[in-house]
């Protein structure tokens, strides 16, 4: 069976632009793949490159070398080498993405957040209204912050938001940086609830949990990027 996820060799480095064009290796080498229903934690200390390698498998970083083979449509995107739109499509289609901070519209209820890759993929809204609902109470936000927007709201609290906005659309790969770090135990269980369910629907992770017993019960290996981090600089 393909794997959902296929990342081959790859490598990341920054340059500083006010240091005179400096070059940083941050990660090469990194290789690893993820299968439905897996989930695949990404370990290391803080600095070495997980949160680099998540945004490269969105998309959000170019990579310097290697591929980031993503299956869809019966064959595979290397998100490395797509151009925009190719990525675009993935994200719509293939693959969702749980950061540690939510960014939000102005104004937008957090009702309406949630609701809106079903939306955008075409289910009504009242049925994309009642199922953001169902998250957002099985998530423990109160009632009556739903019509609200969440600027103004706690960090648990925009994180539970994030978290349904991730999980409603029920994409086939599902990235997750550190999902629980701003939630109380009860809610981090919820959390480990949803990823559990998922994963026997099918769905593959990629995450970074620091939080030892979130990852220790939901994942099934973890891959140590000390092992990938650069030690020279160029």
């Amino acid at each position: 069976m393909t794997p959902m996820l296929e990342v081959t060799d790859v490598a990341k480095s920054f340059t500083m632009h006010l240091r005179g064009g400096l070059r940083i290796p941050v990660i090469e080498g990194v290789s690893f793949s993820v299968s439905a229903g897996e989930c695949v934690a990404l370990g290391g200390p803080s600095g070495a490159g997980k949160s680099s390698i998540l945004k490269m498998v969105y998309g959000n970083y170019a990579a310097d070398r290697g591929s980031i083979a993503m299956a869809s449509g019966g064959g595979t995107v290397d998100v490395a080498t797509a151009d925009p739109r190719a990525v675009l499509a993935l994200r719509r289609e293939r693959v969702g993405y749980v950061s540690q901070f939510l960014r939000v519209v102005p104004r937008v209820s957090a009702r309406d957040i949630v609701a809106e890759p079903l939306v955008a993929a075409g289910v009504a809204r009242d049925e994309a209204a009642a199922r953001a609902e169902a998250l957002l109470e099985r998530l423990r936000l109160p009632r009556h912050l739903w019509d609200l927007p969440p600027a103004t709201f706690s960090g648990g609290e925009q994180q539970r938001v994030n978290i349904a906005r991730g999980f409603i659309a029920a994409r086939p790969l599902l990235l997750l940086d550190e999902p629980t770090a701003s939630l109380d135990a009860a809610n981090s269980a919820v959390v480990v609830a949803l990823i559990r369910e998922a994963k026997a629907a099918g769905t593959g992770f990629l995450g970074i949990f620091h939080d030892t017993p979130v990852r220790e019960a939901v994942a099934d290996r973890v891959v140590d990027v000390t092992g990938f981090a650069s030690q020279v600089a160029q």
